[in-house]
Formats: C-alpha cells, structure tokens, sequence
C-alpha cells in the first residue's frame, strides 16, 4: 500500500483537553503568589492564636492538627503556582539559550562559545509577563485554529504516502508554525523506511532558506532519487519568476528562487498539485472522525 514514490508533509492543530479559564500569565502568577502568601500568614496567625486559647483551655495538644480546609486550600494553591512560575521561568531559559547558541554559530562561533553565550542568555532571560501556562494541559500552547479562532492546542505534522494515503512518518509539536518540522519529519522518514527515494511535497509553510538548504543536501545524498518541491509563497519585491522557464537554472541562483522556478515548470506544477490531494484529504478524515 505504500509505494513512496511521492508523499507530502503538512501540519494540522490537534485541540488539547485543556481549558483557557485554567491558565494564568506570569504576571498573575507572581501576583497571586504574593496575596495568597498574605492570606496564608495571616491564617496561620489566626491558628496560633486559636491553638493557644485552646491550649489554655483544654491543656496543651489535646487537638488535632490538621489544617482548616481554607488554609490547605491556598498552600495547595501556593505550590501550583511557584510549579507555574518556575516552569514559565524554565521555558523562557530555554528559548533564550536556544536562541543565543544558534544565532552564534551562524556568527560562526565555535561550540564551546556557543554554548557560554547560551548559557549566559538562559541566566538572564526574562519572561514576558503575558506569557501563560495552562493548569490542565501544561505542554499545549496556544495556536490560531483553521477556523480563524484561538485554542489551546498542538500542532500533529505527518508525512503521507500517494498511493493510499498512508502516513509514513509524524511528529507532535508545541509549536504553532511549521516551518522547523521539516528536518524532524524527514529524519523520522528516513528512520522508518530507511531509503529517502521520493518526491517530497511540502507548502510555503516550510519555506526556509535553512530548509531550503538541507534539501539541497539531501538531494544531493540520495544522487538524485530525492527531489523536494516546496511552494515559495508570494514572491518578495525584486524578485522575479518566470512564468515558464526556459532553459538552465543558473548556477548562482539563490535556494529561493531556484526552488521557486523549478515550481512553475511543467514537472513542477504537475508534481505539486497532487499536494493537496494526498495529505489534506487524510487531516479532514482524522478531525472528521
């Protein structure tokens, strides 16, 4: 049933089970925290001084100690709230330290001083005071839904097979746009079916000059029996596409334009168009049932 002589890779949002009331932003988080620390002192004086009234009165622990049920209440509270805080804290470290290691090793850095740099940005991150994190389903984030609105949700990318529309390879993501799933997806192509003989559709999605590039690589791997062809999206002022190309590509042609010329040949249109017709049909089955 699956032949990979072409598949298609697109992402679709899966709802999470996790409601937008259940959310608090880091600004809440850290203000909660501190009304709920005054509570909490406060009721625990209260408790001192109901516990000494009742030591003098019925002699020294002769009741019990459990908490009242509005003080276990808020220390529980207090506890899910410095969990938030410290994971929002930890979220904004690690794209801080992501970002830092990556933008220095496109300044050519080496490694060791790639990662001070990120190590150095984790140490100073700061997090947005919007930023949020659900109680209920902490790892969903939230993404524009396909009919315009916004839920709490991940974002499923799959990789589908033409001829039966089987999916040959996915992955489950926390985040919302596509365009850093191409080099995971094709990994786990690779990894499943251990020969990369295909035409890979993608759209504009996941048109990155990063992307762009490791394509290239990968064609160039596979001696030609790889062949990307990922929609560029609207052209860019400057820039200028024949409309039928004639002739060779030149050599010196940016990725973009390259790959945005090899789409509008008559192979080009050809192969693309059966983008749609493979991979979208299967995400309308899947939401559907």
């Amino acid at each position: 049933m699956v032949s990979l002589g072409q598949v298609a890779l697109d992402g679709t949002k899966v709802r999470a089970n996790a409601s937008r009331r259940k959310a608090m932003s880091y600004a809440l988080v850290t203000e909660k925290q501190k009304v709920l620390a005054d509570d909490v002192s406060a009721l625990l004086a209260d408790a001192d001084a109901i516990d000494g009234a009742e030591d003098a009165r019925f002699g020294k622990d002769k009741r019990g100690d459990e908490l009242p049920p509005e003080l276990a209440r808020r220390e529980s509270r207090l506890v899910k709230l410095a969990e938030t805080r410290a994971a929002l804290e930890a979220d904004a470290a690690a794209r801080a330290r992501q970002d830092a290691e990556k933008k220095a090793r496109e300044e050519d850095d080496d490694d060791d001083t790639a990662l001070q740099r990120g190590e150095a940005a984790a140490k100073n991150a700061v997090v947005a005071p919007k930023a949020q994190r659900n109680f209920t389903g902490p790892d969903a984030r939230i993404m524009k839904t396909v009919d315009g609105s916004f839920h709490y949700a991940y974002n499923a990318q799959a990789i589908v097979d033409g001829e039966h529309q089987v999916i040959v390879a996915t992955t489950l993501t926390d985040i919302a746009v596509d365009v850093e799933q191409v080099v995971p997806l094709i990994e786990k192509l690779h990894a499943t079916v251990g020969v990369l003989r295909q035409q890979i559709l993608a759209d504009a999605g996941y048109c990155l000059a990063a992307n762009l590039d490791y394509a290239k690589t990968v064609e160039a791997a596979s001696g030609g029996r790889t062949e990307f062809f990922i929609a560029t999206g609207r052209v860019k002022h400057g820039e200028r596409f024949p409309e039928v190309p004639r002739g060779w590509i030149p050599a010196n042609a940016p990725l973009r334009e390259r790959m945005g010329r090899k789409l509008k040949t008559k192979k080009g249109r050809a192969v693309y168009t059966r983008r749609k017709a493979i991979v979208e049909p299967l995400f309308g089955q899947l939401h559907t049932r």
